[in-house]
């Protein structure tokens, strides 16, 4: 039963995650779909920061009902909403486009309708030779890729066993302030998104992450170079049973450096992402190309997942963290190099972007 349980409930959340800001993106003005095509991402991470909150109070039984009652209303409240006006004009339905215009922004005024030719209806392995097909999927899945190897599930990972070192009376607050950075910082995100616009939030935040994850190896470095040289490390056992003072101190080192990576993930790497997923795709091959995205993500989720505890092993856990910061290098070469600003243009422009028109 829980089985079929966490199985049905993965794959709400998968598509979830692809339909949800595919179809914000879609009905949004490009003057404030970064702060609603943001609000995703801040939705997650409230929702996470409530479960750990509700976590304090109920037993899991009890919590899994509570689970129940946000998408409860999702399902009451979207049978309200009209379809996309851009999906509709790809299946000819003109006057219902029209309609759900008129439902959503209030008018038709700067709407810019989106070319809808015969031979563009559906997806074909052909059309990867244009420019501008092949290049979105590259920065779409590459985008999805980063941010997992970023090293985000491995700062997680180790949340509550560093506040434990830090001598925090109650090491299970791990878990909530950990909640409330990413929450202040995504929303911080969602704020500025449309006026700083996004390469610059996706550079500052690998900046961000570059000296965190750097300074999280030196802490493992420091601490874990002891007299015994093995080669194997227990993820989860401290490193002294007395700390010193000094131990104490590389303790905070580590506190520091996580919320300095955890806040600089939430400004731009936990949201960003996401949001140009649905912003650079043209419409043909949008289903499809966010499927891929998505899939990429929640594969590099599993494998970062399963193999990085082998992988420490391998580099010691020092190592590791500085491999995370060589990937947070490369992913802001690649914003810097690859990644167009997308903020203020309609979905249109963007697709004439990568067309070269």
């Amino acid at each position: 039963m829980l089985l079929g349980g966490r199985l049905l409930t993965g794959l709400a959340c998968g598509i979830a995650s692809l339909v949800a800001p595919v179809y914000i993106s879609e009905i949004a003005y490009p003057e404030v779909r970064g702060l609603l095509g943001s609000c995703v991402q801040l939705m997650v991470v409230i929702g996470i920061l409530l479960a750990y909150l509700a976590g304090w109070v109920l037993e899991w039984r009890w919590l899994a009902v509570l689970g129940c009652v946000p998408p409860s209303f999702m399902l009451l409240l979207m049978c309200c909403m009209p379809e996309t006006p851009r999906f509709l004009l790809t299946k000819h339905k003109h006057q219902e486009a029209m309609a759900a215009m008129q439902f959503l922004w209030g008018s038709e005024q700067g709407w810019e309708e989106p070319p809808v030719r015969a031979e563009h209806q559906g997806f074909r392995l052909v059309q990867l030779q244009r420019p501008g097909i092949y290049k979105p999927f590259i920065i779409g899945i590459s985008l999805m890729a980063f941010q997992q190897l970023s090293g985000i599930n491995a700062v997680m990972f180790y949340a509550e066993s560093i506040f434990q070192e830090a001598k925090f009376k109650d090491s299970s607050l791990a878990s909530v302030v950990v909640g409330v950075i990413q929450v202040l910082f995504t929303a911080i995100a969602a704020l500025v998104m449309d006026r700083a616009g996004r390469r610059l939030l996706l550079a500052l935040s690998g900046v961000v992450m570059v000296f965190s994850t750097s300074a999280f190896g030196a802490y493992f470095k420091l601490t874990q170079d002891g007299p015994s040289n093995s080669s194997h490390v227990e993820l989860w056992t401290p490193v002294s049973m007395e700390p010193t003072n000094a131990s104490m101190g590389l303790a905070w080192l580590a506190v520091g450096s996580m919320c300095l990576f955890i806040a600089g993930f939430a400004v731009g790497w936990g949201p960003i992402p996401w949001l140009l997923m649905s912003e650079i795709f043209p419409l043909h091959v949008k289903g499809v190309a966010t499927g891929v995205c998505v899939l990429t993500n929640w594969l590099m989720a599993f494998l970062v997942t399963k193999e990085f505890s082998s992988l420490m092993e391998v580099l010691r856990p020092y190592g590791a963290f500085w491999l995370a910061s060589a990937f947070c290098i490369f992913s802001v070469l690649f914003t810097l190099a690859c990644v167009p600003e997308t903020k203020g243009k309609t979905l249109e422009q963007i697709t004439a972007h990568f067309e070269g028109r």
